[in-house]
């Protein structure tokens, strides 16, 4: 990237990411939809092999049931593989995941080591390719039930005696149903299962409906006697008490990139966690996926920006006054880094870099921008200086922890993994959205209690 491309690219991604563009998008979406004389229509696309979107059409009758909106269903197949790089992994990982998170929302889901066989596949994909909208909606997660059961004989039973609504397509009709699926998804611009469009904008699953509730709710869509709050709610830990419990014996490892929008809004709520509790912070940082060789497609750069944006809104932490600081930028930052850990300084330099370059607008290539990280981070300039694009061993280190962290079966940033107390099993993690999942279980293994209240 030229020096000229990240002098202007702050101000083009301030205005994309701007909440005043994003109400302005969502404004005119509204005038077209009532020109248009359209009902509120939400799209859902549903992937059958993805554990994530077992988890979304389990809530889909609720959300059917409390909003005024349309839901128009689609059956995807997975993503392009430049989009999910690292498939295996990313089926592995998924299960587990949603196996995890699955009690948290009152949803089920099991994760049973396995995929569902490709005859089982067929056979699910054929009751609910011949369905009607609303058949799908109501039934897509007893399907998927039957499906991730691994037990083919509930498919084949229910084949034999469909659920009203259903019946049994053929593979041409499967085909075509998929097909359909997978270019409105993609003509829209996204590449997942389990997401919902709305009025331009996407939501991902269970993580991100309450983007989308928040958003029907400020149209006045709920239908009567529906109640406020959201449809499904996580764990809160803000107000619960750390008295009671201990943190000793317990280390949180942090997997971050500086080029990762997501590591950056993670950065200080992971910082305050470890402190939180009293645990042990180890980092380990690594070089960014595009700069290991792995793909980053535009739809799904588009995309992470602006749900960042939305997340970031959340928490309360600034972010869209971008520098993309891959390539030159990171190798010079990161030549950087030894010298923040022999200061003492390696989280507060991460931080200061992370912020510089994707919420101030920074060109983190450059002396001047590295002398502004520097000098945040609370180390000096001149010291610094002899230790600028010198190798001490740098390089080494960060392949050593993503050599670790694939181990883990991840491969993404930020992930985590909460080590002890013993005999405790290592924890692994991917995502800033599962920070909160990470404070259950070191609350948990502390021994603080739940203490959690209700939230989003």
């Amino acid at each position: 990237m030229s020096s000229i491309t990240r002098t202007i690219t702050p101000w083009v991604t301030s205005a994309v990411t701007s909440g005043a563009l994003r109400s302005v998008r969502r404004g005119a979406a509204e005038v077209r939809r009532r020109i248009g004389g359209e009902p509120h229509r939400v799209l859902y696309f549903h992937q059958l092999d993805d554990p994530y979107s077992q988890l979304t059409a389990q809530i889909l009758p609720r959300l059917a049931a409390r909003w005024d909106v349309v839901i128009e269903p689609f059956l995807v197949g997975p993503p392009p593989d430049a989009a999910a790089p690292e498939r295996a992994r990313l089926e592995n990982w998924s299960r587990l995941d949603a196996a995890r998170v699955a009690p948290y929302y009152g949803l089920e889901f099991a994760d049973r080591a396995r995929q569902p066989s490709e005859r089982a596949l067929k056979r699910a994909a054929s009751l609910l390719a011949a369905a009607s909208p609303e058949a799908l909606v109501k039934h897509a997660g007893e399907i998927g039930a039957a499906l991730w059961s691994l037990d083919e004989t509930r498919l084949d039973a229910l084949a034999e005696h469909p659920p009203q609504g259903l019946g049994v397509a053929t593979p041409a009709e499967i085909e075509s149903a998929c097909r359909r699926g997978d270019e409105r998804r993609k003509g829209l611009g996204h590449y997942l299962g389990a997401t919902f469009h709305y009025g331009g904008e996407w939501y991902w699953g269970v993580d991100r409906l309450h983007h989308l509730e928040r958003r029907l709710h400020d149209l006045g869509l709920a239908r009567a006697g529906a109640g406020a709050g959201p449809t499904i709610v996580r764990p809160d830990y803000a107000q619960a008490p750390v008295v009671g419990g201990n943190g000793a014996g317990m280390a949180l490892e942090f997997y971050p990139s500086l080029r990762s929008p997501y590591t950056y809004i993670a950065m200080e709520r992971t910082y305050a966690l470890a402190r939180r509790y009293g645990i042990e912070l180890r980092l380990r940082p690594v070089l960014p996926m595009v700069m290991r060789g792995l793909p980053i497609p535009a739809e799904k750069s588009m995309y992470i920006v602006l749900d960042t944006k939305r997340e970031a809104d959340d928490a309360g932490i600034p972010f869209g006054h971008i520098s993309d600081p891959v390539g030159r930028p990171v190798e010079r930052g990161f030549s950087l880094y030894p010298l923040a850990c022999a200061r003492g300084r390696a989280a507060e330099y991460l931080l200061a870099f992370a912020r510089a370059a994707w919420a101030e607008g920074i060109d983190c290539g450059t002396d001047e921008g590295l002398r502004h990280v520097v000098t945040a981070a609370g180390l000096d300039w001149q010291e610094a200086g002899p230790h600028l694009d010198v190798d001490a061993g740098w390089r080494a280190e960060l392949e050593a922890n993503r050599a670790q962290m694939f181990e883990l079966g991840l491969w993404g940033v930020p992930s985590y993994r909460l080590i002890g107390p013993d005999p405790e099993s290592d924890f692994p993690v991917w995502g800033q959205d599962r920070i909160w999942l990470l404070e259950a279980e070191i609350r948990r293994r502390g021994g603080f209690g739940d203490g959690t209240t209700a939230g989003a």
